[in-house]
């Protein structure tokens, strides 16, 4: 199930909040967590189990862990943390990498003339890179006195399962949700707020991403060798609007959907493409993704601490364990190795540490221009294509495959045009915001086309169109 499915628009959601809200408070949790293990139920099926047991295991060993810190005994706590560090981690590593691991063995034993290992796919559970790190932020947050264990068994499932950022995220460290899962005040100014959030979600999802893949899937599903420097780098331009209004519509949805049950989640989004550096990139990019590895990772490491060879050995790290999260594909650590050296260049360049100008046009374009680079390694099947990729950015011509010519009708060049446009909207309008607080007539204006235009046609498209996956999904 998917927020942009008519079973989630017309029956589960309507469902969830009349169940919510015609509830005792006391109640209300539970009903969260039942409609959220439904939620997750509906796609993943049986392998539901496997977050049962996630859930089931690091309630014990948070309470263990904190009952053994307010006693004193840190060295047994320390102890019970790594178990549950290996536990969770042990679990993303089976699921999610096993494959990729003996895809790999197999192929260096094909070099050798060995035979390839006997081995059934695993199976790989929806949302688990997010539901596991969400329990390891709970984990650490106890174990560090950042927050205090959950008594209520359902406070805490409700945590790891709460259906907006189950899937995809928003990544919520424990700490900045751990209040407002015990008390939270709902109100019809919220609530509302959410709607107007979630139609601008739905908006970004249906009219912008979900018409302009087509051309994506064209353009990446054309032989390298029949690409040129045009139609390469229309698929490129294309695949980096249609993930951008994928990912941030995905998480506008999950923010506007918390809101209206009292929940405010994080932002995930700061307008991304208007960054003057990489470093401010990954400020603005899946923002809640770079808290997470900052916090739990970099710090743990040493961070900024040490030696400039420590810093740079701690942020290459984060970067290569960045690109293996999104994915078990070379394609995906080579992504990752490829941002964190461009971070490590802008760090001995003094790039992003001071505040660049307003407008820095120059700085803007190189960046836009390194991350779309980047984009082809993210999109790519194969470490292979990518490289062939890449070349045909240098093969001059224009003339346009007929498969990719045939996505092209003028609705989807309008939506592509203003797709790419969107990164000359000043830097401090965040469209979020505004509908969730107006301040001027321009920002009750936004509310007004939110329920008047972009929420009705996205209904209609959703009607129309049938189910299209969130891209992060795969993840």
């Amino acid at each position: 199930m998917v927020f942009s499915a008519p079973v989630f628009l017309f029956f589960f959601l309507p469902a969830v909040v009349a169940g919510y809200y015609l509830s005792p408070r006391r109640w209300r949790n539970a009903v969260l967590l039942l409609g959220s293990l439904l939620f997750y139920t509906w796609g993943a099926g049986w392998i539901v189990i496997v977050l049962v047991v996630s859930i089931a295991a690091n309630f014990f060993l948070g309470l263990r862990i904190e009952r053994l810190m307010d006693d004193g005994r840190r060295s047994r706590a320390q102890r019970y943390l790594a178990l549950a560090v290996i536990l969770n981690v042990g679990l993303l590593a089976w699921f999610k990498y096993a494959n990729f691991g003996v895809a790999s063995l197999d192929r260096v034993l094909g070099a050798v003339g060995i035979p390839p290992m006997p081995w059934a796919e695993v199976l790989l559970p929806i949302g688990i890179s997010f539901y596991t790190f969400h329990s390891l932020s709970y984990i650490l947050d106890v174990h560090r006195g950042t927050a205090r264990h959950l008594a209520s068994r359902v406070d805490f499932a409700l945590y790891i399962t709460f259906f907006p950022q189950l899937v995809a995220g928003p990544i919520v460290r424990f700490h900045e949700i751990r209040d407002q899962l015990v008390s939270r005040r709902e109100t019809s100014a919220a609530f509302a707020a959410g709607v107007y959030r979630f139609s601008l979600g739905l908006g970004k999802k249906v009219l912008i991403a979900d018409q302009i893949a087509p051309v994506v899937h064209a353009v990446f599903a054309t032989s390298p060798g029949q690409l040129t420097t045009g139609v390469a780098a229309l698929g490129v331009i294309a695949y980096a609007v249609q993930l951008y209004f994928d990912f941030s519509g995905y998480s506008d949805m999950a923010l506007g959907i918390a809101q209206m049950f009292g929940i405010r989640l994080p932002e995930n989004f700061d307008r991304p493409y208007s960054s003057r550096s990489v470093t401010e990139f990954w400020r603005r990019w899946h923002m809640s993704l770079s808290r997470w590895f900052r916090d739990y990772l970099y710090i743990s490491l040493g961070g900024n601490r040490g030696t400039a060879f420590q810093m740079y050995r701690n942020l290459i790290i984060v970067f290569l364990v960045t690109g293996l999260w999104h994915g078990a594909q070379w394609t995906f650590v080579l992504w990752g190795a490829y941002h964190g050296a461009l971070l490590l260049a802008e760090r001995i360049a003094g790039i992003g540490r001071s505040q660049p100008p307003r407008r820095d046009l120059l700085g803007q374009a190189r960046t836009i221009a390194l991350v779309l680079f980047g984009w082809i390694l993210f999109r790519s099947p194969s470490l292979g294509y990518a490289l062939g990729f890449m070349r045909a950015l240098l093969r001059p011509g224009l003339a346009l495959p007929g498969a990719v010519a045939a996505t092209l009708d003028p609705m989807t060049v309008f939506l592509l045009i203003f797709g790419i446009c969107s990164v000359l909207i000043p830097r401090t309008w965040v469209t979020g915001d505004r509908l969730e607080v107006p301040r001027t007539p321009a920002g009750w204006a936004l509310r007004l086309a939110m329920v008047g235009l972009v929420l009705p046609a996205s209904l209609v498209l959703v009607l129309a169109s049938g189910f299209s996956p969130f891209l992060y999904f795969q993840f």
